[in-house]
């Protein structure tokens, strides 16, 4: 037997329920690997789904957890051998597939991760598919050509888990950050993350010109909405941004200007589906360039039962950095 939270939809009144529950391995999935999930994490796509207040699950019943770390326990897949410290983030657990809120899992070997030898399975759920989203929309940026010398880079988003995440990684290979926020009492956590300088969301989160002053070199964009289009407004010439999140809506009410009169380039992330050498280059960035004690910082640890009401805090947006989840307590 073993824990797990388990998210059901019935067809009568209320219809949706979220409890721990207690399960048999026979109940598990279909796959040709099982991992004992040592943590997890939680990201805002899990609170959606632990809440009901987006339509994140795709079959019921399910497990939710976009992440997970543990130990293969057996394995049929033949890259994958019993007793390996493994990761995985992605590929539809949570949503399609049960996820890593659950103290076992059976999944595709082709999904998981090896854990990056400096990491232990905690600091990769301090990671997790926020901080690997961080890591995607900076090699974007760095790939379109991005430098330190080009100017300021601007995070949106910032006191979320991939704000906070491409704060340390962007400061750390040198580029100037501002950080948008719309919790300016956390400004010295950000500043301590190594951002330079902290603004309102606020300039962000309305309507503007299609074409504003000129400003970001680059930008990561977790919010999208009004935020993402009037940060491409306020772009230099070639500047590049990296659109990964939706935490004000799905819209985009932007007009083609700073694309066509500035050379703006928009790069989407998408982490759930990242081809497996790409988050090979990814994870080995975030074990060697991710500073640990900033990694720290910006890590509680919650149990398993905590995370209903973590989950609403989230939404709220009364939590910032990165929750880990520690699935056997």
């Amino acid at each position: 037997m073993f824990k797990a939270i388990v998210l059901r939809r019935e067809a009568t009144e209320p219809g949706f329920g979220a409890a721990i529950e207690a399960l048999e391995e026979a109940q598990l999935p279909p796959g040709d690997v099982t991992v004992r999930v040592t943590f997890s994490t939680l990201n805002y796509k899990d609170a959606l789904a632990l809440t009901n207040r987006a339509p994140v699950v795709r079959s019921w019943p399910m497990v939710p957890g976009i992440d997970l770390a543990g130990i293969v326990e057996a394995s049929a897949h033949p890259r994958v051998q019993a007793g390996e410290a493994v990761l995985l983030n992605g590929f539809g657990i949570g949503e399609t597939h049960w996820g890593g809120l659950a103290q076992r899992v059976r999944v595709s070997g082709d999904w998981l991760t090896p854990l990056p030898i400096n990491l232990s399975a905690r600091q990769a759920m301090a990671i997790g598919t926020a901080g690997f989203t961080a890591m995607l929309s900076l090699m974007a940026l760095e790939q379109h050509g991005l430098t330190p010398e080009r100017g300021e880079v601007l995070v949106t988003g910032a006191t979320g888990g991939v704000g906070s995440v491409a704060i340390a990684l962007l400061a750390g290979r040198g580029y100037r950050v501002v950080a948008a926020t719309g919790t300016l009492e956390h400004t010295a956590y950000l500043l301590g993350l190594g951002a330079s300088e902290v603004i309102a969301r606020s300039a962000f989160s309305i309507p503007g010109k299609p074409l504003q002053k000129e400003r970001w070199a680059g930008v990561v964009d977790a919010v999208g909405s009004h935020t993402l289009a009037n940060a491409c407004a306020q772009c230099q010439p070639d500047a590049v941004v990296a659109a990964c999140g939706l935490a004000q809506g799905m819209d985009f009410p932007a007009t083609v200007a700073p694309f066509i009169l500035r050379g703006v380039t928009l790069c989407g992330i998408n982490s759930v589906y990242a081809s497996q050498s790409k988050r090979s280059v990814a994870w080995h960035r975030l074990a060697t360039e991710l500073d640990g004690q900033l990694l720290e910082a910006m890590t509680r640890e919650i149990a398993l039962g905590e995370t209903f009401a973590a989950a609403e805090q989230l939404l709220a947006g009364q939590l910032r950095g990165r929750l880990v989840v520690n699935v056997n307590r």
